[in-house]
């Protein structure tokens, strides 16, 4: 899908011909009626298409290939209104490689009791149709969200919509382009990964470039373009008196903004939507780019330090699942510890590169130096994140398969200022609590890099997870250290049954 095209769902209704034309009508203006219902939902990720009623195999097949070549289709919804025999299905469930949801429905929420007869029981058969479909899907082994329930129900609709923004996030992954600036961090384990393994799972394709092709397009940046952009700067946050025009610190704004522009040039002309850094490998760059980073992110780029490819990939798809809801998301990683008992916290930050999406307050723009790097003072947003309930989640490889790891967690207010720590940061208190959570996170080998969104939670994760059939575990309230362990020695057995020989 580019970005020009909206995106779309289809909504397939399936039946057969034994019932005759005049009920193969009736099921076609009430399959109509369910999707106009859940199209007027305000608030849909994409738009929801209607297709004609199927009750053959060949225009099963014909419209499952359609969908496959129609980019700006990012998944397929499926309801059997009446029974639909599922070998139909087979062919074309077997072609499908967009994300499916079966929607167990019924045309009205209240039986009518007193006028049911046998031509109502025969059109009304959803309940007999997707138990049939759900069967040749957990056949065909398809990978699938199923939801139950009348489409008038607002819980109904979340969780559809949930599932349509993860559907929006793996469209985005398998088209994804990542460039690398430099190589990872030396000797650091989490950060490699198989890229092919990557790009065959997944679809994103991680290519490396060296630093100084990046500093060619930064030195080349127009004197008038970095003008604007410090104008631009002064608008959007407070700077630093050193930073502002005639401060002694000027300059290394202008050079921060230099940095943004061969960024945004380079990553736009190589149709990049996702890039990595890495502090070991500055080449000609004056500075370390935070605050160009900040702002890339904030307008849905992924990122990842250190050469972090994984989470950099995570990080824009997450982006684009998260696109319209409040909240952010955005690179992070954990720190420190406050061990108070009973009121146990984490510090996540990092060097320089937190996105300012989930800022509380306007970031402040600031000029520190950085004890690491070689290069000059850089600049960077401070602030503090918003309180409130959000999720952390990373991708590591672990050398059979890749494994999500996530923790459902609660950002709060430091429970002090921070005068001294001049970096963006988000300090949270992580479910069920500080020590399950991070035995079972170290337990899971989860990495050190993560993504944080109080935009997306754990519903869409879990579908994304399901359509790139990649493992998930996920930390919350109801985690015990015995029952982790035990998914993770099971879903081990699982994933080696499921890759074959």
């Amino acid at each position: 899908m580019t970005a020009s095209t909206r995106p779309v769902v289809w909504f397939l209704t399936g039946s057969q011909g034994l019932y005759g034309e005049e009920t193969l009508a009736q099921v076609a203006g009430q399959s109509r009626r369910i999707q106009e219902l859940l199209a007027a939902v305000p608030g849909a990720p994409a738009e929801l298409v209607w297709k004609p009623v199927l009750t053959d195999s060949a225009s099963i097949m014909s419209t499952v290939l359609a969908a496959n070549a129609d980019p700006s289709c990012v998944g397929l919804i499926a309801w059997m209104h009446t029974f639909s025999p599922a070998k139909m299905w087979i062919a074309g469930l077997d072609l499908l490689r967009k994300p499916l949801l079966h929607l167990h429905t019924q045309s009205d929420v209240e039986l009518p009791w007193s006028t049911i007869d046998m031509d109502f029981m025969n059109l009304n058969q959803a309940a007999h149709g997707d138990r049939e479909f759900g069967y040749i899907q957990s056949r065909l082994r398809v990978a699938r969200k199923t939801v139950a329930g009348h489409v008038s129900n607002p819980e109904v609709v979340a969780r559809i919509h949930s599932w349509m923004r993860a559907a929006l996030g793996y469209d985005a992954l398998r088209s994804l382009k990542l460039a690398r600036f430099g190589d990872n961090m030396r000797d650091v384990a989490v950060t490699e990964g198989d890229k092919v393994e990557a790009q065959l799972r997944f679809g994103v394709s991680v290519n490396t470039y060296g630093v100084n092709d990046l500093v060619e397009v930064v030195n080349a940046a127009d004197e008038a373009a970095v003008g604007e952009l410090v104008k631009e700067y002064a608008d959007a946050y407070r700077l630093a008196p050193e930073l502002t025009a005639g401060g002694e610190r000027h300059e290394a704004l202008r050079y921060a903004a230099r940095i943004e522009l061969g960024l945004r040039t380079f990553l736009t002309e190589g149709g990049f939507n996702a890039f990595t850094t890495n502090f070991e490998d500055l080449g000609g760059l004056r500075q370390l780019p935070g605050l160009a980073v900040q702002r890339l992110m904030a307008d849905g780029y992924g990122f990842g330090g250190e050469g972090d490819w994984k989470t950099s990939a995570l990080l824009h798809t997450l982006k684009v699942m998260g696109r319209g809801l409040p909240g952010g998301t955005s690179f992070m990683e954990d720190y420190t510890y406050h061990l108070t008992p009973g009121s146990e916290l984490i510090l996540g930050a990092h060097m320089l590169e937190v996105c300012p999406s989930i800022a509380e307050h306007q970031p402040s723009c600031e000029i520190h130096p950085l004890g690491i790097g070689g290069r000059e003072d850089p600049v960077r947003l401070v602030f503090d994140a918003q309180p409130g309930p959000a999720i952390v989640v990373g991708l590591a490889d672990m050398g059979d398969r890749f494994r999500l790891v996530a923790n459902q967690i609660e950002v709060v207010t430091p429970v002090e200022p921070l005068p001294k720590l001049p970096v963006a940061r988000a300090v949270w208190r992580p479910a069920p609590d500080l020590r399950t959570s991070t035995e079972a996170w170290l337990t899971a080998g989860g990495p050190h890099h993560t993504v944080l969104s109080s935009a997306v939670g754990s519903e869409e994760l879990s579908d994304l997870a399901e359509m790139l059939r990649t493992e998930l575990l996920l930390i919350d309230d109801s985690t015990t250290i015995r029952e982790f362990a035990k998914e993770i020695r099971w879903n081990q057995a699982y994933y080696r049954l499921a890759a074959g020989l």
